[in-house]
């Protein structure tokens, strides 16, 4: 990938940005394109690295960087317009907030240069809330079993403790009232009826294995991991970071053991249980997985699917209309849309 073609991955993220509420970024993308092409910091620290995989992501990995600087008080003059480190940001502000940014960049290459290595994780805790759906319809409809959850891309296992949750909406409410992870506002409109009669019939569940793979698993419990996964949220999104700080809390009381693997490597060595409900769940994960290893992750998804012990396949991942959808296949019948959500999880609707 070219100079230019960078500046464009990068003009693209900052499109993106814009529409889910990160103006903050939009405005830094805009600039650090120019940035790029004129030759400047920005330029200097992604040279070598334009072709990283899911060039789109070199944005983020960026991003990522000079936010963990932020957070750990190494960039003071540009926390002072990030809202996660104390700060506050208006448009207004776009230049001066610019150029604190650019500064940052020059100051640090070699640190932001380690972070262009990493992949973005975010580890997106509002996802529960699709994938609690569909665990919640798989009870339903397969009767009252242990649970066993076994995630795809997990990054660092905190959706593995989804059942500890809090899911709230207008007149509904799933999961334990004190804990430190909520989900409100977790629907738009009405919640479906066989949710709230699901939500009802399994109040709590009873959760006896908790299963994860990632290529580059976190540690919630490392600092340096846990850091990670804060930089990676975007700084105007207070309240995503807030569901963090919780389900971090949470990870501390609740180990999960994520394995260092691909998706379809670790899914043939699982095998399901006639007394066990074995749940395969992922979310927005799929895009970087290369088609050949999907492949074979379906043909695993198959072969349990077609053990004839109770499993549920729950995917929430972009489709191809451009919309978040949730999904679930229950053994070998059929596979059922669920809900639509924004990409973030909250809220969801009825497709």
């Amino acid at each position: 990938m070219t100079r230019e073609q960078a500046a464009t991955a990068m003009e693209q993220q900052a499109s993106a940005c814009a529409r889910m509420a990160a103006g903050l970024y939009a405005d830094l993308l805009v600039r650090a394109a120019a940035d790029v092409r004129a030759g400047g910091p920005c330029a200097t620290v992604i040279q070598g690295y334009e072709g990283t995989p899911a060039d789109a992501a070199l944005s983020l990995r960026l991003l990522g960087g000079v936010h963990a600087l932020t957070l750990t008080g190494a960039a003071p003059e540009l926390a002072r317009y990030y809202p996660s480190a104390g700060g506050t940001y208006r448009p207004t502000d776009a230049d001066a907030c610019w150029a604190a940014f650019r500064d940052t960049v020059a100051g640090a290459p070699d640190t932001l240069r380690q972070w262009l290595r990493r992949p973005p994780q975010t580890n997106e805790v509002g996802r529960a809330n699709l994938l609690l759906t569909g665990l919640l319809y798989a009870l339903a409809e397969l009767g009252d079993l242990p649970v066993r959850l076994v995630e795809l891309g997990a990054s660092g296992g905190l959706n593995l403790r989804a059942d500890r949750f809090r899911v709230e909406a207008d007149d509904f409410g799933w999961g334990p009232v004190d804990s430190p992870v909520r989900l409100p506002d977790a629907w738009r409109g009405a919640v479906p009826g066989w949710l709230r009669d699901a939500a009802g019939a399994y109040p709590e569940m009873t959760v006896v294995e908790r299963l994860g793979c990632d290529p580059d698993p976190l540690d919630p419990g490392d600092p340096a991991d846990a850091l990670a996964l804060r930089a990676y949220l975007w700084p105007e999104h207070t309240d995503r970071a807030a569901r963090l700080a919780g389900a971090l809390e949470l990870a501390g009381r609740l180990p999960v053991r994520v394995h260092a693997a691909g998706a379809a490597d670790f899914l043939a060595g699982v095998d399901s249980r006639p007394d066990v409900l074995t749940v395969i769940w992922h979310s927005v994960m799929r895009q970087y997985v290369p088609a050949d290893e999907w492949r074979r992750v379906n043909a695993e998804i198959d072969r349990l699917a077609g053990s004839g012990a109770p499993v549920a396949h729950v995917s929430f991942e972009p489709m191809e209309n451009s919309r978040f959808q949730l999904r679930v296949r229950l053994g070998d019948r059929p596979e059922r849309l669920l809900a639509e959500a924004h990409p973030h999880g909250l809220p969801a609707w009825l497709p």
